[in-house]
């Protein structure tokens, strides 16, 4: 019999219509179960009026919507529908209670109803008002209303901030004429100004602010509890608890109402310790005692430590793991000088970049004969020294559909006791196809590297190393051979010589004043003949070359507790290749004269050619469980001298789980070009010499499965971007660059995935669909969707690409 046209999208249809009658039904349950006089709570808004700006009205907004202010909070929401309240119901009155039913109904995706109580509402309102009086908005005020049906109800808080204060002046009351004269000085940095509006966690900062500068000029017993701020000539301290509200405030200062913006003075206060006969004292270093083998339970009286001293340092030690002069080197604090809690920390995160300690624990104890003297006592507990690791994973792709690799690495924390570390690795892994019911091999890598990381600058000149920076020096040595079945064989071997350090909390610098690379290249005769001959672009590609020189990166990443709600990454690389080796290869010719250098010796022409590199990326924690995360990407290498095209293994490539996901592996551009030759069945890759990309996606939370050990993850993307060549190519027509025509080039896909976090490993796998193609002849500008049939499933086979990964793509 022969099938309905567009059955399959009729199921799909139906499908459709099944899951959205399935969700409607759990949104009208969930108050099938509240009693008459219960209300389910199902929406909050805040309306703020007042003379507040668009933007602080934005945060103001943003800020009372939050546990801590607002005491009720709805259910979450997936699809529209409160499905874990459904299914809450499910297995607590339906009684649920099956394999599947077990499964669905796991404690961390229930939520019990949440059921209205007006009083938590009112309490609210009391803490939305004490936080709008913190911020300085004495005035303001706060009111609700509830709108109700259907056993629902909705809140909406009427918040009206009035004027906010702006700081007028500030003063100081500070007896103690050595700690005011260290106020005076750090008062450029002071978070605190004259003619900024009031708001109360500026004062807590300026605390702590105050609280470093002092203590970190060797004030050891400083408290932070000796600030207080006063407001106005009343002297009635506010502060005192940060966390205590404004009771009263609006009463002192009703009588300023009419003023525009009304301002206030604010003196900063540091008492003199509670006997008004001693002043605060700085405090010194003396003895530095260190215990680079502290047992878990040790005590500094046992006997069984070893003493030596290096240069001032006294070390006790029961095993000789390290250098004395090693160990000098990294503790940042010494003898005779002043104590500072900003270098105390510094020397605590120095040791623990040492990656030799698991733990580090650093304490001072007053000398009883020595006044304002500090003994210095640092505990420090080793890490086990060597560590093997092994690890297997099985993939697919949209490319191969298996594909397997066996990773084995060795570690050494602490070679020749130098703190130096060794790491050993190994890899292989092989891609297979199955063409004609039989599984073929496509493509087979196995390598190894060799690395040296030495805990300092090693330069035949002396660097100075910053308190605050990590600084390492690495060697490091490869190789690896790759293999694409009936194609070609690459060997690579390399080795650079780099360092990498820490400029400060968010920047770090990699620096490779040396790197080498031997590309040998092996081509199959028969696809030498039939692909790479007949591609003079290719051709050059594939020729065995040195590339040896530079390699500069920079990152800048503040991901960290002070930037939750949204954080950045970037990274620019810059690689240039043939500078120095020229150089070498001329003065070879030159000593030898006769006429040999060392391309003439190897046969291999040196790679000349400046590859630069972008990458901006920015995350938004939109809730608790979505996340926005945004790239963009841009690369481009340019040969020089007498090379006319990047080696192959520099070139940029497009398409694949960690790219533009709508197109297969290597298969996009260059340009608005596609191969639809013989030649691209034989071997579909496309590389260029410049990459523009931008990406899209949008994270949320499913379910929690198995007590949460496994989380659920799902995610939709938009991908676009392309390769480009910089120079015409007669054999990929319209594959060059044009400003003019970018926008006609670029390739756009969109789709959708799923993702299973482990926490310590995550499983993805996306399902991408073209929206726009390059190449796509049936309008002029490129956009696919009118050819979209999804009810058609070889149209599906072809244009719907799925791929699965290891990680986030960005």
């Amino acid at each position: 019999m022969q099938q309905r046209p567009h059955s399959s999208l009729f199921n799909y249809l139906n499908y459709i219509i099944i899951l959205m009658t399935t969700l409607a039904l759990a949104a009208c349950s969930n108050t099938k179960y509240l009693q008459k006089n219960q209300l389910l709570y199902v929406d909050a808004d805040v309306d703020v009026k007042g003379e507040a700006s668009s933007i602080e009205k934005q945060d103001i907004r943003s800020s009372l919507t939050s546990k801590q202010l607002m005491m009720q909070q709805s259910n979450t929401l997936l699809m529209g529908t409160r499905f874990k309240v459904w299914l809450y119901n499910q297995k607590y009155n339906e009684k649920k209670s099956n394999w599947f039913w077990n499964l669905m109904l796991a404690p961390r995706n229930l939520e019990e109803p949440m059921i209205y109580d007006s009083m938590k509402t009112k309490e609210s309102v009391k803490r939305m008002v004490s936080y709008l009086n913190n911020q300085g908005y004495f005035y303001a005020t706060v009111d609700y209303e509830e709108s109700i049906k259907r056993q629902k109800v909705n809140v909406t808080y009427k918040v009206n901030t009035g004027k906010n204060f702006v700081i007028n002046k500030i003063r100081y009351e500070i007896p103690d004429t050595n700690l005011l004269k260290l106020v005076k000085e750090s008062e450029s940095l002071a978070l605190v100004k004259s003619g900024m509006a009031y708001k109360q966690e500026v004062l807590g900062s300026e605390r702590e602010r105050l609280m470093r500068v002092i203590r970190n000029a060797g004030y050891y017993k400083f408290d932070r509890d000796a600030i207080e701020f006063e407001i106005d000539t009343l002297h009635k301290t506010l502060f005192r608890n940060l966390m205590n509200p404004f009771e009263g405030i609006v009463n002192v200062y009703n009588e300023r109402k009419g003023m525009d913006r009304p301002k206030m003075d604010i003196t900063v206060k540091i008492w003199n310790p509670e006997d008004s006969s001693i002043r605060y004292q700085q405090y010194t270093l003396d003895s530095i005692i260190a215990y680079p083998d502290y047992p878990s339970y040790g005590s500094t009286a046992d006997s069984m430590f070893k003493t030596t001293t290096r240069r001032g340092l006294v070390i006790r030690y029961r095993q000789d793991i390290l250098k004395p002069a090693v160990l000098y080197r990294s503790v940042l604090l010494k003898k005779n000088e002043r104590f500072s809690q900003q270098r105390t920390n510094d020397a605590i995160n120095r040791l623990y970049d040492l990656g030799a300690w698991q733990f580090v624990n650093l304490q001072y104890r007053e000398r009883k004969d020595t006044p304002n003297t500090l003994n210095t006592y640092i505990f420090m507990t080793p890490k086990r020294r060597q560590e093997i690791g092994a690890n297997f994973e099985v993939s697919t792709s949209s490319d191969y559909p298996l594909g397997s690799g066996v990773s084995l690495s060795y570690r050494h924390l602490n070679v020749g006791r130098s703190a130096t570390q060794l790491n050993v690795s190994l890899n292989t892994g092989i891609e297979l196809i199955r063409t004609q019911n039989k599984w073929m091999l496509q493509s087979q890598e196995i390598g190894g590297q060799v690395s040296l990381i030495f805990p300092r600058f090693i330069t035949p000149f002396r660097i100075a190393q910053r308190s605050k920076s990590t600084v390492r020096t690495r060697l490091t040595t490869g190789i690896d051979y790759l293999t694409r079945s009936e194609k070609f064989y690459i060997s690579n071997v390399n080795a650079s010589f780099g360092y990498e350090w820490n400029q400060s909390l968010y920047k770090r610098w990699i620096v490779k004043p040396i790197s080498l690379n031997y590309v040998g290249v092996n081509l199959n005769s028969l696809f030498r003949d039939s692909t790479v001959n007949k591609n003079p672009y290719l051709k050059r590609s594939f020729e065995p070359v040195f590339i040896g020189g530079e390699n500069v990166t920079y990152i800048y990443s503040n991901n960290d507790l002070l930037h939750r709600n949204h954080y950045s990454y970037f990274r620019a690389n810059i690689e240039e290749s043939g500078g120095w080796l020229n150089g070498i290869n001329s003065l070879w010719g030159s000593i030898s004269g006769k006429g040999t250098n060392l391309e003439s010796l190897t046969n291999m022409p040196i790679a000349n050619f400046l590859k630069l590199e972008a990458d901006y990326r920015h995350y938004w924690t939109l809730t608790n469980h979505t996340t926005l995360a945004t790239r963009i990407y841009g690369g481009v290498g340019i040969p020089y001298g007498k090379s006319d095209v990047m080696p192959y293994i520099r070139q940029f490539t497009a398409g694949g789980p960690n790219s533009i996901r709508a197109w297969r592996l290597r298969t996009l551009g260059p340009g608005i070009f596609k191969d639809s030759s013989i030649t691209a069945s034989n071997f579909p890759d496309q590389t260029g010499d410049m990459k523009l990309e931008g990406n899209i996606e949008y994270r949320f939370d499913l379910l929690r499965l198995f007590n949460g050990s496994i989380n659920l993850k799902g995610a939709t993307f938009l991908d676009m971007g392309n390769i480009w060549m910089l120079r015409k190519d007669t054999i990929r027509a319209g594959g060059e660059f044009r400003l003019k025509n970018l926008y006609r080039d670029l390739a756009i896909g969109t789709g959708a995935g799923l993702r299973l976090d482990f926490s310590f490993f995550l499983i993805r796998l996306d399902w991408g669909v073209p929206v726009k193609v390059p190449y796509f002849t049936g309008n002029k500008n490129g956009w696919y969707l009118s050819e979209w049939h999804l009810g058609n499933s070889q149209w599906r086979r072809d244009n719907i690409i799925w791929n699965v990964a290891i990680g986030y793509p960005f």
